[in-house]
This record gives structure tokens, C-alpha cells and sequence, in this order.
């Protein structure tokens, strides 16, 4: 996969000289159009866009609703318009329409008010930080705070000549390009990665009970066992729900206890290797699933609601049983164990007693390196997709970040 870095020297470049370029105010260059449809379907529009279709740094629309199904929204937009999101513009909410639709009142409809500015360039001045910062900074209410369009209008910048725009927009949407080339990349193996966890588990196999092919299952301490003043700034790791993504460990939020205090709760002790299962789930975050603890954790142990569970190696692999949790069938099997509404919940000896398909070891071991395979690509694309843009940020602060 193509490999690139941000040129520390690209602000010098003569593109980038700003030779000839003139401060310009958005309001001056650009207009906020107000074309209403009273009618959309009468007038043949099938498409409406809400704030809700616009995808945050993305500048192309992929969902949209359809008028046949109703819509109060009456303000118009055209292809080659830009929609800017007006209402929680810390959203970074910027697109490009590519067909006629109306949209909501909570999005500006922006067009060049003549030949100063070329239509290519005017989303990325939307998309540029500097624009973020000022829509952000002149947003006013609390719950759902609306920049207004004065403020917007009076944001200066330095504006280009017209060779040097149709240059520099060239540049922006070949970068544009290699986000969206990247992004399908990713769902597809997505979708590939679910697939194939699915496919793995969901074949005529013999089963087992959880129980019966565990060393060790644990929840983590309850109550007065582990308190907020018990937590410290360094020692042992705590693991906790937050640590639990579907098939990875996300270290972004440490937790930890002293590792004098660890000693009393060394029988929840977690080792590398161990599967973690979280025993409390929402609608975003479901009830059972499961990642491998990394070494690089070090002594840990787990908090209440999230399950340790060891394999007995001699029949099942912990990487397979962790990607047995994260698949439909396993998924499945702890839903219809856990109880609650809105948070549900299972406990271990509820989850001991889920079916797990076993396969012999040599074909467990084919299975997960299969996925970790999958895996292994999602990370790499993940890398180029932010590379991509980490690229784009770097040259929309070169160009309207002065």
C-alpha cells in the first residue's frame, strides 16, 4: 500500500507562495442561498438531506432520505452546492451535493457569488479549521448551539488567484480521492471480517458448554472492594468496560490500582492472552463482547462486569473463543442469557453455560489466522486513511490557516 509523509517544506513552494493572493471576507465570495421548494415532489425532487445523512470530514453524501416518504424541508439545493452544517458545527459536518434534493433548515446551501472563487475550492475553504474554529466560536445556545451566517460572512482569508485555486483544489481532490478510495477499502473488509467470523461459527459443529472448556472464569470485584479511593496513578492495570471493543483491546482509557492494594485482589488477577467479556452492554456497545487481553497490559486485574475467562488450551484456542463472542451465533447466545432493558446484563454463571462450536486445534488455529489475516489489512488501510487525512489537514492549514 502506497506510503507518504507531510513535505515540512511544502508551505515554501511557490503554489504556496501566496504571491498575488488577496484577503477576502466569506460573504464577500460566497453566498448563502435561500432557494425554497414548497412542494419538492411536485417539483420532481426525490432526495431530502438532513444533518443526520452528512458524515463529519466527509465531504460526499452516501445516505439520504426520500421525499416519497415525507419531508417538512423546503430550502433546495443543486448539484456542485456546498451544504454546510450550522447547527453543533463542532461536527465538522462539509458536502458536496452531487444531485437536486431539498435539506434541512439547520444546513447552509453555499455557492460562489461569482468568478472570484471556483465552486472546486469553496468546500474546502468550509472544510479548513480556521472556518471550523470561527462557525464554532459564534454558535450560540447550549443544548444545540447554531453558528449564524453574519458571523460566517465576515471570516477573512486569503484567497488565491484563479490558476493558483484551480491548482491547489486539483491537489485537495486527488487527497479527497485516496480518503474515499480508503474508506470503501475498509468497509468492504469490514464486511469481509464479519462475514468471515460468522461463517466460521455458524457451520454444523459440534458444542460444547462454556464451562466445560474453561480453567478459570471470574468477574471482577463488586462494592466496597474496589472504590474510586482505591484507584491510583500507576501499579496494576484495571480492566475495565471501556477496554472492551468487539475483537480488540482499546488502551485509551488507564486505570489503575497500587500494587499493594493489587496483592488483596490477586485472585482477579488477569494474565496476557486471557479473554475479557463484558458482562454489561448498550445498543452501541453489546452485552458479550470480547477481546484479547495484550501483554503489554502487565499485571492487571478486571473490574466487575467485565469477565475473565482462560481456555483449557488442550481443546480451545482463547483467540478462537474470543472470536467465537464477537460473532452473530455468539452474540446471539448471550443476548438471549442477559436480562435488562436499556443496559443488559449476564452474569458468569449464565455465560458458562453459552454452546461454543469446537473444531479441532490445528483447524481453530486455520480459523484465527484467517481473521487475524483480515485484520492485519483493516490495520494498514486504518493507517493509510489516516495518513490521508493527516495529508489533508496539513495542506488546508498551509492554505487558509494564515
Amino acid at each position: 500500500m502506497l506510503k507518504y509523509s507531510i513535505n515540512p517544506d511544502w508551505a515554501s513552494l511557490t503554489l504556496f507562495a501566496r504571491q498575488g493572493w488577496t484577503r477576502v471576507r466569506f460573504g464577500d465570495v460566497v453566498d448563502n442561498l435561500n432557494e425554497t421548494e414548497s412542494d419538492p415532489a411536485g417539483a420532481g425532487l426525490e432526495r431530502f438531506v438532513g444533518l443526520e445523512h452528512l458524515k463529519p470530514g466527509s465531504l460526499h453524501i452516501r445516505i439520504w432520505g426520500s421525499v416519497a416518504d415525507g419531508t417538512t424541508f423546503t430550502r433546495r439545493c443543486r448539484p456542485a452546492q456546498v451544504l454546510f452544517g450550522k447547527r453543533r458545527a463542532y461536527q465538522r459536518k462539509v458536502a458536496v451535493a452531487e444531485f437536486d434534493a431539498v435539506v434541512s433548515g439547520d444546513i447552509y446551501v453555499l455557492a460562489p457569488k461569482d468568478e472570484r472563487v471556483l465552486a472546486e475550492l469553496l468546500p474546502f475553504i468550509c472544510l479548513s479549521e480556521r472556518f471550523f474554529k470561527r462557525a464554532v466560536e459564534t454558535s450560540n445556545g447550549s443544548l444545540s448551539p447554531r453558528t449564524n451566517w453574519s458571523s460566517l460572512a465576515s471570516f477573512e482569508f486569503d484567497l488565491p488567484p484563479l490558476d493558483d485555486q484551480r491548482r491547489i483544489a486539483d491537489i485537495l481532490w486527488v487527497v479527497d480521492r485516496c480518503k474515499v478510495q480508503h474508506e470503501d477499502l475498509l468497509d468492504n473488509l469490514r464486511s469481509f471480517h464479519k462475514c468471515s467470523l460468522d461463517t466460521a461459527f455458524a457451520k454444523d459443529i459440534k458444542s460444547r458448554r462454556l464451562a466445560e472448556v474453561l480453567v478459570y472464569a471470574s468477574d471482577g470485584p463488586f462494592g466496597s472492594k474496589l472504590k474510586t479511593e482505591h484507584y491510583s496513578t500507576a501499579g496494576a492495570r484495571v480492566i475495565r468496560l471501556q477496554n472492551i471493543g468487539e475483537g480488540y483491546f482499546d488502551n485509551t482509557d488507564e486505570a489503575f490500582v497500587s500494587q499493594d492494594y493489587f496483592q488483596e485482589l490477586k485472585r482477579y488477577e488477569v494474565r496476557p492472552g486471557d479473554v475479557i467479556v463484558a458482562g454489561l452492554g448498550d445498543e452501541t456497545h453489546p452485552v458479550g463482547r470480547a477481546a484479547l487481553i495484550p501483554g503489554t497490559v502487565g499485571t492487571a486485574i478486571n473490574k466487575a462486569d467485565c469477565f475473565c475467562v482462560r481456555a483449557d488450551t488442550r481443546t480451545i484456542l482463547n483467540a478462537y473463543l474470543a472470536y467465537f463472542f464477537n460473532s452473530r451465533i455468539g452474540f446471539e447466545q448471550v443476548a438471549a442469557r442477559a436480562q435488562g432493558t436499556t443496559r443488559m446484563r449476564i452474569n458468569v454463571r449464565n455465560l458458562k453455560t453459552v454452546l461454543i462450536p469446537v473444531l479441532l486445534l490445528d483447524v481453530q488455529a486455520e480459523v484465527v489466522r484467517e481473521i487475524q489475516t483480515i485484520e492485519t489489512s483493516l490495520a494498514e488501510v486504518g493507517r493509510a486513511l489516516r495518513d490521508d487525512n493527516s495529508m489533508m489537514t496539513a495542506l488546508l492549514d498551509i492554505v487558509f490557516g494564515g
